[in-house]
């Protein structure tokens, strides 16, 4: 099946491991050209060899996207070298466990910082380029969080709400732009957080398959088990693609079934 993104010239953030990877490799499997950002340098250039080294067909250059100047000269570097962008993927981020006696103020607003301007850098300096492309896609990473709270994760939920509500009023400015905007709502996924819990708290012996199952269990997941971060990377890419032509201000859950929300 024709995926539509052959040619396309797409932006990941938070690009190095996890969910970000693996949507890079998914673009770049159909043919687009993909350039991925990252804080750490080593991890960055891991990636790229992962990924098969950097070509006229991938970049990866360290950026911290909370920095103008950095995420600035990213997007100036992809624009040099692909000549426009269709695509962006905001996908930095991470959680922070707190309640609300124990997060203080320099605690709520790096939440916040982190959340938000990690959408609002990127986005602001990839938007002139989005509007000039004729199938421009907004796709940024969210979590459940965002409309199932959990009270130990407050400042992290509390900000993921937001994010939420960005994004839909984001999607109703830009659709006459011709730029689509949508997000996915995360569950549990596997990641290097949640093997680093196997190594210290699974039995002897104890395999990560059966642990993550058990505590699958003990969260309420459906399913039975993590999301693998291939699936969150095909979730954003079908809102990513074309295929998606007619979906715009949407929050795609991608959990397993484990949100309790009407």
């Amino acid at each position: 099946m024709d995926t539509f993104v052959k040619g396309m010239n797409v932006i990941v953030t938070g690009g190095s491991s996890g969910i970000g990877l693996e949507t890079a490799r998914l673009f770049l499997q159909e043919g687009a050209r993909v350039a991925i950002c990252g804080r750490d340098a080593g991890r960055l250039a891991a990636a790229a060899n992962n990924l098969g080294g950097q070509s006229d067909k991938l970049i990866a250059q360290q950026c911290d996207v909370l920095a103008k100047d950095q995420i600035s000269a990213f997007v100036d570097r992809v624009k040099a070298s692909f000549g426009g962008i269709d695509i962006l993927i905001n996908n930095a981020g991470q959680g922070r466990v707190s309640t609300f006696k124990d997060t203080n103020d320099d605690a709520w607003r790096a939440e916040y910082d982190l959340k938000l301007f990690s959408i609002i850098h990127p986005t602001r300096a990839a938007l002139p380029m989005l509007e000039e492309a004729k199938h421009a896609a907004i796709v940024c990473i969210n979590a459940v969080l965002a409309r199932q709270p959990e009270s130990h994760m407050i400042a992290t939920s509390s900000a993921r709400a937001g994010v939420l509500n960005m994004v839909h009023s984001m999607a109703k400015e830009f659709a006459p732009m011709g730029i689509r905007v949508n997000s996915i709502l995360l569950g549990l996924v596997e990641s290097g957080q949640w093997h680093r819990r196997h190594s210290e708290q699974a039995d002897s012996g104890e395999t990560f398959e059966s642990w993550s199952r058990t505590l699958a269990v003990s969260k309420g997941i459906p399913i039975g088990r993590l999301g693998k971060p291939e699936e969150a990377a095909r979730a954003i890419f079908f809102l990513a693609s074309p295929l998606s032509s007619y979906i715009t201000g949407t929050a795609l859950e991608v959990s397993g079934g484990v949100s309790r929300y009407a």
